[in-house]
């Protein structure tokens, strides 16, 4: 019996495949469908961080269409990569001392208190940027580097994101950049929309520390704070205007405190219309009335970006 159902299984296979041989074969399309990840913060009219609301609290758009999501974390674990940034020009010399001491209790706090699986990255930016230290968890490494800065130059502030966000896009988990700036960029090869565009392409949340030496409107970089914010804005991050001393370690603490209340929300993009720029952008909405959502605004189609990266080291390094 078994042969006489094989026959025809035969036949029909050898048809088929002689079919197949007559007809020309159309191109074969791969779609890749990408993981869109959005890390959240919510807050209530008073500022207070919401670590509390469900999944079905909240409702995704991409480019105007709703999208299902098939991820949700509340207080998500996943691994932090932090790459701090910290303004070395001219005009930081006064604050300098200050600035690092902060950044290395910031850092002792991550360490204490986060993932094993946290690592830092450490940049240092004049008019040139130097990767001082790839990610790692060697804290006194960190510390010993951020003893060694020293002021000069311009302010190459738009490059040193460019850089950084290079080396965060293929690490796992969250991405986060944290700068410590007094000003505006002064001496970039590259521009604010790189930048920006570089930021929303890894993935990352951008953080900026603002510590003004001139309070004063006649003497503040207008331009420079407005790019800072729009950079935040953009990667659902914060731009904190702290003077140094404790508002300062405030600001890191907020920081810290941000990070560990965000939601993680995914979802597989479906029935979007192609984007005239390859830029999506999104909205985030909630079911509970007088709640804040700060995410970021939109992503890439491609997960990697115009031009060719600085490639990556594991000590200093110039984008230069």
């Amino acid at each position: 019996m078994g042969r006489i159902v094989a026959k025809p299984l035969i036949a029909a296979l050898g048809c088929a495949l002689g079919a197949a041989s007559l007809f020309p074969q159309g191109p074969v399309i791969r779609v890749e469908v990408r993981l869109v990840r959005l890390l959240v913060t919510v807050k209530d009219a008073a500022g207070k961080l919401i670590g509390s609301l469900d999944k079905q609290d909240f409702t995704v758009h991409d480019t105007g269409v709703r999208q299902d999501l098939a991820v949700f974390e509340r207080h998500t674990e996943q691994p932090l990569s932090i790459s701090v940034l910290v303004d070395t020009s001219a005009s930081t010399a006064k604050e300098l001392r200050y600035e690092t001491e902060s950044v290395g209790r910031f850092l002792r706090a991550v360490f204490r208190e986060g993932n094993p699986g946290d690592a830092v990255s450490l940049y240092a930016f004049n008019y040139d940027v130097a990767r001082l230290s790839s990610f790692t968890r060697r804290l006194e490494r960190l510390e010993q580097y951020l003893k060694q800065l020293k002021p000069e130059g311009g302010t190459s502030l738009y490059d040193a994101v460019y850089l950084a966000s290079g080396d965060l896009e293929d690490r796992d988990g969250r991405h986060v950049m944290v700068v410590v700036t007094d000003g505006g960029d002064t001496t970039s090869a590259k521009r604010f929309h790189d930048a920006l565009r570089a930021a929303q392409r890894a993935d990352a949340v951008f953080y900026s520390i603002l510590v003004m030496p001139i309070t004063n409107d006649a003497g503040r970089n207008i331009g420079g704070e407005n790019a800072l914010a729009t950079l935040a804005e953009g990667t659902g991050g914060r731009v904190f205007y702290p003077s140094v001393g404790p508002s300062l370690d405030q600001a890191f603490g907020e920081i810290l405190r941000d990070l560990r209340t965000q939601y993680l929300l995914a979802f597989y993009p479906k029935n979007v219309p192609a984007a005239k720029d390859g830029f999506h952008p999104l909205r985030i909405s909630l079911s509970r009335p007088g709640l804040r959502v700060v995410a970021r605004n939109g992503y890439y189609e491609d997960s990697e970006p115009g031009g060719k990266r600085p490639p990556q080291g594991r000590g200093p390094s110039s984008i230069r």
